[in-house]
């Protein structure tokens, strides 16, 4: 993963990191670090770190670690990098125009999207709201076609 952000491998870590994180947006970004745009994803983050400081704290959560397949369940994390976000240890979600309201997937085209859409997240969640509008226009949100398996 990165050195330079924190990367949590175990279910405790993951758990004291939703608990802990008081105030502020935790952003959780699910990947492996082989993943070529899990890395693009890494970069942004780690040039918008100190810009989203003051209302956020941003972990890697990394996908291979047995430990937290707890947690890629619950998400449902399928496709990678998926990032989900908290507040106060509530699960907050965004209305990207897709039927996924629970994480963000894909990575971010530049920094200030990034920035964007943790200031969102952080301007609901302070007026008690658990879901936001996501604040890009939909050409700056990553699409993906959902594959259903037998159906």
């Amino acid at each position: 993963m990165n050195y330079l952000l924190t990367t949590l491998t175990k279910k405790q870590e993951v758990d004291s990191m939703i608990r802990d994180t008081i105030d502020k947006v935790l952003v959780l970004c699910f990947g492996r670090a082989s993943d070529s745009i899990f890395l693009q994803l890494d970069e942004i983050l780690y040039k918008s770190v100190r810009e989203v400081s003051k209302f956020a704290t941003v972990a890697l959560v990394d996908i291979d670690s047995d430990d937290v397949q707890v947690y890629v369940k619950y998400f449902d994390i399928t496709l990678i990098p998926s990032t989900v976000f908290f507040f106060n240890a509530h699960h907050m979600k965004m209305d990207c125009g897709s039927a996924d309201h629970t994480k963000w997937v894909g990575t971010f085209l530049r920094k200030q999207d990034f920035v964007d859409v943790v200031e969102a997240i952080y301007r609901g969640a302070m007026k008690g709201k658990l879901i936001v509008t996501c604040p890009l226009p939909p050409d700056r949100i990553p699409k993906f076609q959902l594959l259903y398996k037998d159906v």
